[in-house]
């Protein structure tokens, strides 16, 4: 596959990523956690990046970046509107920017609702997502600066991207995500068993992703407030999806 993937553990729970082109050998870091890991990702693989792709501001999504531009002189790219809080920050992207990666074409997405600025990255051609904190593996990310209603429209932004799209996202929360899910989609049998597989990965110290949009579409309840199961456990038959997303989101911050 021209585009390879090397992903691993930083700080506590997040994901760092680093991604190759095979056929040039451009490599690319998704966000920078943690320095520590990051250099024991670059010494393992032999991947060099020349690149940070910034999804937001957050420091445990940019922790690194000073550090890792003095040794490797890499560039690092974030969301505009956020800029003045991204250490060592070079170029700028919002909605619509396209980025070369190697052969492909990297698409921007502004997905605002964790942070206002927050961008996600596509790669039409390999079929890959790196979603952050907007879109999680059975979750989405608190909604910190955003609002139900802008968070809502990401997600659905994401969710309409072809079924095999994988998805990356910034942290490995999925076990206590799926408690939560069943708590509001307790009939769901692909849920049920999803949840089962994550807790065997999550025993044995593997990760649980990375996903893909066809099975957050079958599993995770904040892609699903138009289901009739969980409009019936809310009481919310009659309401909006933005409103049924929005109570879900609530439930899940009190979870």
């Amino acid at each position: 596959m021209p585009i390879e993937i090397d992903q691993f553990m930083c700080r506590s729970d997040n994901f760092g990523v680093l991604m190759r082109d095979s056929r040039t050998g451009e490599t690319a870091l998704i966000d920078a956690p943690e320095e520590k890991p990051i250099l024991a990702a670059i010494e393992r693989t032999g991947w060099t990046p020349t690149v940070i792709l910034t999804t937001h501001h957050h420091p445990d999504h940019v922790e690194a970046n000073l550090a890792l531009k003095e040794r490797f002189g890499l560039k690092i790219i974030g969301p505009k509107s956020e800029a003045a809080n991204i250490p060592g920050i070079d170029e700028t992207v919002e909605e619509g920017s396209v980025l070369k990666f190697g052969g492909q074409e990297v698409l921007v997405y502004h997905t605002p609702g964790h942070t206002l600025g927050h961008v996600s990255f596509h790669l039409p051609e390999a079929k890959l997502l790196f979603a952050a904190d907007t879109l999680f593996a059975l979750g989405c990310g608190r909604l910190l600066e955003g609002t139900p209603a802008q968070m809502w429209a990401s997600l659905k932004r994401l969710s309409a991207l072809p079924a095999d799209t994988t998805v990356y996202c910034g942290h490995e929360y999925t076990q206590s995500n799926a408690r939560f899910a069943l708590s509001v989609d307790p009939d769901n049998e692909k849920l049920k068993d999803r949840a089962a597989e994550i807790d065997a990965l999550r025993a044995e110290g593997k990760p649980t992703l990375p996903t893909t949009i066809g099975r957050e579409l079958e599993t995770n309840p904040f892609l699903r407030p138009h289901d009739p199961a969980i409009r019936r456990l809310l009481g919310m038959e009659g309401a909006s999806d933005e409103a049924v997303f929005a109570e879900i989101r609530k439930r899940k911050d009190n979870f």
